[in-house]
């Protein structure tokens, strides 16, 4: 383990106030289809509540899981641009902590230096969570080590927590070599006023002070296969005009450098302060029960199973089960300002303040797999999926850097040689040129805004995966929203039993759920939940399966039993009689499914699902954003025209998941489209929309493939979102026309001799405090 250092100075020549270490460990992989056992998984819950372990649950997607009516929504991810690299095949995963490290520069610098490394299949550095994650096919710490320290920064292993964590410095202490540099600086004005040959003494002296730390990190970024960093350019600029005797101006030009890294420096710390305050939420320790006692153990050693015991003030370390009721501070992962009372059975989130009382608990999630740690690694996998724009102006400043560099030196030459003018203005000119070429601006313009908007998004309850996503939400212009637990709140209830040909209620309810017993669509928690009520002892299926498109069957005693939607029953098995109550109940919003035994009906049960209480003003909302709506569900017409006619939206009903598909396919022809879901059904139809987002109240399956989620499981944060986006992409926009209209503007003062070094590297500086002021701005986005 390198032990963690504390710098003044950010290694890219950056400064600002460094998170302390703190452990993030990586999700597994989503488990592949397979057998799903009855109550393998915990009710659908908020992502910020969800702790069912992907890489352990049962509950991956499966085709046809339950579909009365194939309303369930999920959200799958369409933009698919830099898409988060899983380990190869053989290979294995190395992370570490990236210390000294302020601005998304210095991640691509990080990256560079490894990437040589024999053995290194990929390379990431998470800028949001300051973590370096390897895939190699054997051991290449010290290699990986070597090459970081090399290039200026320092690693901690996420595998061996620090012994003795250092002190965060102070501010005062951060900003030491900035006050030092300009407390030099007015020392050599002063002297210089009063005598001029001791002021050009004490001026080289100012340079030389401020060079050494970036002269030293221009090299090692040389070394390390950046030799276009700003570092080298700054270099050049002040070592040029201390040869031709501007040395005035090469000081001034390191002391607005160094104003300009930590006005870059705030604004990256500024934007991941959300993530280290959610890095935060989780205790060091624990207090752990065994046989009676209790122990004080680390959080890491917690396993699923434990009891642990919280006391009234204290955080939750770990997903997990009340044995007693309490009351729950959730805001921090939530949003809800109001406190949540939980009774026992029920789980709580890793990071829930305990309001009331010394709770016990059983821990649910394993370390690496709270809820907590589900939303690190979708803000990591957010960070790798950059916007295209951002891709592009990465790429454009490698290779404007070099042009630049090649422009000035022509400028410096070609003038005195071909027409004999003087070397020593157009060194100075050339050199003033090479400092408004600076691409520092121009490259900060982009990641600078999405991580601002990212953050803002985070804020209030919206977790929205990367900047492809956050540039693609800017050009929606209709949302195809899902309806059971997405318009609606997902919890239907049973309103109306008929019964048919002498069966009782009891029975017929008692059937019934003992084929819908482990499936968690919300009609089948419907009839389960009333069939308790009258059966406490339920019955037991063998064979159950469900039928795409219709319902579910099982055999009971030897009787085939099947739960069908009406649209599925054979027309002889129904009476007109019955099928006007069919009717009468769809027309009212209701959903119907038929019991059948035998192939004979016994009884209809009649379930209605109440409407969220923001599904109205959200959709206003949509509307004043300029953005249709359209609900898109397996439903019944009538139910389904109930509801739309209510909230006054059209809609799609009686479809199939591939008629989904298709409905998705053909509004996203028109215009782009996002779809709004909160299961797993409806995963080809995400993935045919521009762009997914999940209900926080979805599947776990939903959640980890959606573009976006809605962690806070409010339909109003929609048009909040895509507000959130538009203004975003404007203020990109806004950003690069600064970055590259000053430079424009300087370009031709500085060839017409009207622009020195001052003004050149102000420029420069300006430029780069101009967008990142103007990138914060998207930080007062507030929730409305």
């Amino acid at each position: 383990m390198i032990p963690l250092q504390k710098n003044n100075t950010c290694r890219c020549g950056c400064q600002g106030k460094h998170a302390p270490a703190l452990r993030i460990n990586k999700i597994g992989a989503i488990a592949q289809p397979g057998t799903h056992p009855a109550g393998c998984c915990s009710e659908k819950t908020p992502l910020a509540v969800s702790a069912c372990s992907t890489t352990d649950s049962c509950c991956a997607p499966k085709t046809g899981e339950h579909s009365h009516t194939s309303d369930d929504g999920n959200a799958e991810g369409s933009p698919g641009e830099d898409e988060p690299a899983s380990p190869l095949s053989g290979s294995q995963q190395y992370s570490w902590k990236v210390q000294g490290m302020d601005c998304p520069a210095c991640a691509r610098k990080i990256e560079k230096a490894v990437s040589g490394i024999d053995g290194i299949s990929h390379a990431k550095v998470l800028f949001a969570t300051e973590k370096l994650v390897i895939d190699a096919g054997f051991d290449i710490t010290q290699p990986v080590q070597n090459a970081v320290t090399a290039a200026g920064f320092t690693l901690q292993s996420l595998d061996k927590p620090q012994e003795k964590p250092t002190a965060e410095p102070s501010r005062l202490q951060e900003a030491l070599p900035l006050i030092a540099l300009s407390v030099l600086m007015l020392l050599s004005w002063v002297l210089d006023h009063f005598n001029p040959q001791l002021g050009k003494i004490a001026f080289i002296a100012t340079t030389l002070v401020g060079l050494w730390p970036v002269l030293r990190q221009a090299i090692r970024q040389t070394r390390a296969g950046s030799p276009f960093a700003i570092e080298t350019l700054m270099s050049i600029a002040a070592i040029g005009a201390l040869f031709i005797g501007a040395t005035a101006e090469a000081a001034m030009v390191l002391l607005l450098f160094m104003v300009g890294e930590r006005l870059e420096a705030f604004a990256s710390s500024r934007a991941r302060s959300g993530v280290k305050a959610l890095m935060a939420l989780i205790p060091d320790t624990a207090v752990r029960i065994v046989n009676g006692k209790s122990e004080t153990v680390p959080v890491s050693s917690l396993r699923p199973g434990d009891i642990i015991e919280i006391a009234a003030g204290a955080r939750l370390p770990a997903d997990a089960v009340l044995q007693i009721a309490a009351s729950f501070d959730e805001s921090a992962l939530t949003g809800e300002s109001v406190p949540v009372d939980h009774l026992p059975g029920e789980k709580v989130p890793a990071g829930s303040l305990c309001v009331d009382r010394l709770a016990r608990l059983e821990v649910a999630s394993a370390p690496g797999n709270s809820a907590i740690d589900r939303i690190l690694q979708l803000i990591e996998e957010a960070d790798e999926r950059r916007a295209p724009i951002e891709r592009f102006l990465d790429t454009f400043s490698r290779y404007y850097t070099p042009v630049i560099m090649l422009m000035s030196l022509l400028v410096i030459i070609v003038p005195p040689l071909a027409m004999g003018l003087s070397w020593e203005t157009w060194i100075y000119r050339g050199l003033t040129l090479l400092l408004i070429g600076c691409p520092c601006a121009l490259v900060i313009s982009t990641p600078a805004a999405i991580t601002s908007g990212l953050a803002a998004a985070t804020r209030q309850g919206a977790l929205i995966k990367g900047g492809a996503a956050l540039e693609q939400l800017a050009l929606i212009q209709t949302v195809a929203l899902d309806k059971t637990g997405t318009l609606t709140e997902g919890k239907p209830e049973v309103t109306d039993v008929l019964l048919l040909n002498g069966a009782s209620e009891g029975e017929v309810l008692s059937l019934a759920s003992a084929v819908e017993e482990g499936s968690h669509h919300p009609l089948a928690q419907a009839i389960l939940a009333r069939a308790k009520t009258s059966n406490p002892l339920p019955l037991t299926a063998q064979d159950r399966r469900a039928l795409a498109g219709s319902g579910v069957e099982g055999l009971v005693s030897g009787r085939k039993i099947q739960v069908l939607a009406p649209k599925s029953v054979a027309e002889n098995s129904l009476t007109a009689e019955t099928l006007a109550q069919i009717t009468d109940w769809e027309s009212t919003g209701k959903t119907v499914v038929v019991v059948l035994q035998e192939e004979n009906a016994i009884g209809l049960i009649a379930m209605q699902d109440r409407l969220r209480d923001d599904a109205a003003e959200a959709l206003q909302k949509l509307k004043a954003l300029g953005v249709s709506a359209v609900m898109l569900t397996g439903d019944n017409p009538r139910a389904a025209k109930t509801i739309a006619d209510r909230l006054g939206i059209d809609f799609r009903a009686g479809l199939l998941p591939a008629d989904k598909v298709s409905a998705v396919t053909a509004l996203n022809a028109l215009k782009p489209v996002a779809m709004v879901g909160d299961g797993i059904n409806d995963a080809p139809a995400m993935k045919a929309a521009t762009i997914g987002i999940a209900m926080g109240s979805g599947t776990d399956v939903a959640l980890e493939t959606a573009d976006a989620a809605l962690t806070h499981n409010r339909l109003s944060g929609l048009a909040q979102m895509i507000s959130l986006s538009r203004a975003t992409r404007a203020n990109i926009r806004q950003n690069i026309t600064i970055a590259l209209g000053l430079k424009a503007i300087f370009l031709v003062t500085t060839l017409m001799g009207l622009t020195g070094l001052w003004l050149a590297v102000l420029a420069d500086s300006g430029a780069t405090a101009l967008v990142t002021a103007n990138a914060l701005r998207l930080l007062r986005n507030k929730s409305k």
